[in-house]
């Protein structure tokens, strides 16, 4: 018998807000996070020049020296994420934390490029290990992120850590689901972070998939547009606290929503070319695992980076799915693409959206490509909508796609 798995922590960390009363505001005005990077003119052919930092965000002063030694800005964002849900659930300094029935799933896109930027440079570069720090490798491994949360806050139960590009976030809550629903750990702390880096968007930039309106910062990216140029990477973290319904009944504890379904699927055919027929089909395994059909479903929150390949697939695999009753919309336009951080800050917005009976509109959205599904489009401003079921689904490069789905909580 499967266990029912609920929300009971949330938070995120973002270009447009900190918290979730700024993230609201930012949304709800329109604001956006992207601008233009000065710096970025210095690297000799980078042709995009705009991007969505978390400028906000600084170290918290209470971290002490002994755990950031082993934090580039990826984990400490990271780390405050989910000590900010962990606040939210009411479990920081809890002993369910280090029982050994609380555990990680936690991605990123890499560990902290500056520390592999040091590390590799001395090593390559100088072809010398002087003034490489023992420290560098726990900054830039993959499962930095992860392995610093579970040693920040004493976790003793199960750390799997998520790179999957774009979908680590959205992976790392998944898995958490799955913990959880088969009695693996009673409590699960979810989600991704990525930091904001040049090498992040010189991965696009090569690709010719990163937009190039550096004049215009505020008018791109443009999901689902006809004039969209490519993508603008953003920097944050996100973490949801999942936990078993009946463990978060006998705590008492508020309950944001429940999961009640995630697949994730390759498409198995290309590394970077997008591919309906599997957006489609995790979708599908989405719906099947949640045991609902298309018609329950009330909001779809669409993975849209601005790529002119990636939306108009998504578009028609979303149509294939749902045709065109159902409001679809895209937060990239605000926050930029925050990559291994995208999957769990949009599962986070969208769950506070639901609760409160609206859906943001999808920024810069003015005229829908021709090559677009027919869907139903939030734009322009945000749209009262009564959503009990919400969507949000996420694509990465090597054809790996996830589809997560939300119920409001009710009870």
């Amino acid at each position: 018998m499967t266990r029912r798995v609920v929300v009971t922590g949330m938070a995120g960390l973002t270009s447009v807000g900190l918290d979730w009363a700024q993230v609201r505001a930012s949304l709800r005005a329109g604001r956006s996070g992207v601008r233009r990077i000065p710096e970025w003119s210095e690297i000799d052919g980078l042709a995009c020049r705009v991007g969505a930092p978390a400028t906000q965000f600084e170290t918290p002063e209470h971290y002490p020296r002994k755990s950031l030694r082993s934090m580039g800005r990826v984990a400490v964002l990271a780390t405050r994420s989910v000590e900010l849900a962990l606040e939210n659930a009411r479990l920081r300094d809890h002993p369910a934390l280090s029982s050994g029935r609380t555990g990680i799933s936690y991605g990123s896109n890499s560990g902290s490029p500056p520390a592999m930027a040091a590390f590799t440079g001395q090593l390559h570069g100088n072809r010398t290990l002087r003034g490489i720090a023992a420290s560098e490798y726990l900054k830039f491994m993959s499962h930095s992120c992860a392995a610093n949360v579970a040693s920040f806050f004493g976790i003793r139960g199960r750390v799997m850590p998520t790179a999957s590009a774009c979908t680590s976030g959205s992976q790392g809550i998944g898995q958490a689901y799955d913990a959880i629903r088969f009695g693996q750990q009673d409590v699960m702390l979810a989600g991704g972070a990525d930091e904001f880096d040049a090498m992040d968007v010189a991965v696009f930039d090569v690709l010719y998939a990163a937009s190039t309106r550096n004049e215009s910062p505020q008018h791109t990216p443009r999901p689902f547009d006809a004039d969209r140029d490519g993508l603008v990477v953003g920097e944050g973290a996100g973490c949801l606290v999942l936990e078993d319904l009946e463990h978060a009944r006998a705590r008492g504890v508020p309950i944001h929503a429940e999961v009640i379904g995630y697949a994730t699927n390759c498409d198995g055919r290309h590394m970077t070319n997008p591919d309906p027929a599997g957006m489609e089909e995790v979708m599908r395994l989405g719906l099947a695992g949640a045991e609902i059909e298309p018609c329950d479903v009330d909001y779809v929150d669409a993975h849209a980076t601005g790529t002119p390949a990636g939306d108009t697939a998504e578009s028609r695999a979303t149509h294939a799915v749902f045709g065109d009753r159902i409001p679809v919309s895209s937060l990239k336009g605000h926050l930029g693409h925050t990559l291994g951080a995208c999957g769990a800050l949009e599962a986070w917005i969208t769950i506070e959206m639901t609760r409160e009976g609206w859906v943001a509109p999808t920024l810069n959205l003015e005229q829908v490509d021709s090559a677009c599904a027919p869907l139903d489009y939030v734009q322009e401003k945000p749209r009262s909508v009564d959503v009990r079921i919400a969507m949000s689904n996420n694509f990465a490069f090597g054809g790996i796609n996830t589809s997560l789905l939300f119920q409001r909580w009710d009870g």
